[in-house]
Parts: C-alpha cells; structure tokens; sequence
C-alpha cells in the first residue's frame, strides 16, 4: 500500500495536517460498472464527513 495518502478534502473524518488521510484503508469505487476508464469515473468509498 501507498505509504502517504493525499487528500484535498477537508471535511472528511480522516483528514489530516498536510492532507494526509489517516485511515487505515482507503476504498476505491467505479461509478459505471467494475471498469474505469480515467479518474473522473471512481470515487472514494472511504469518505466519511467530519461531524
């Protein structure tokens, strides 16, 4: 697995200083099928909004 994650999204749960995500791990879903083409078609299944 990746060693650092990055991530730009401020309001999720894992977040952290440096856009790092501290989440134990990360999940990967395709928005169309089980085949993506480019990024724009996935999405992180990880996100959970900071509450």
């Amino acid at each position: 697995m990746a060693k650092d994650v990055l991530c730009e999204v401020t309001n999720c749960h894992f977040w952290e200083s440096g856009n790092q995500c501290g989440a134990d791990e990360i999940k990967v879903i395709t928005r169309k099928g089980r085949k993506a083409k480019d990024s724009a078609e996935t999405d992180c299944g990880t996100f959970i909004p900071k509450g």
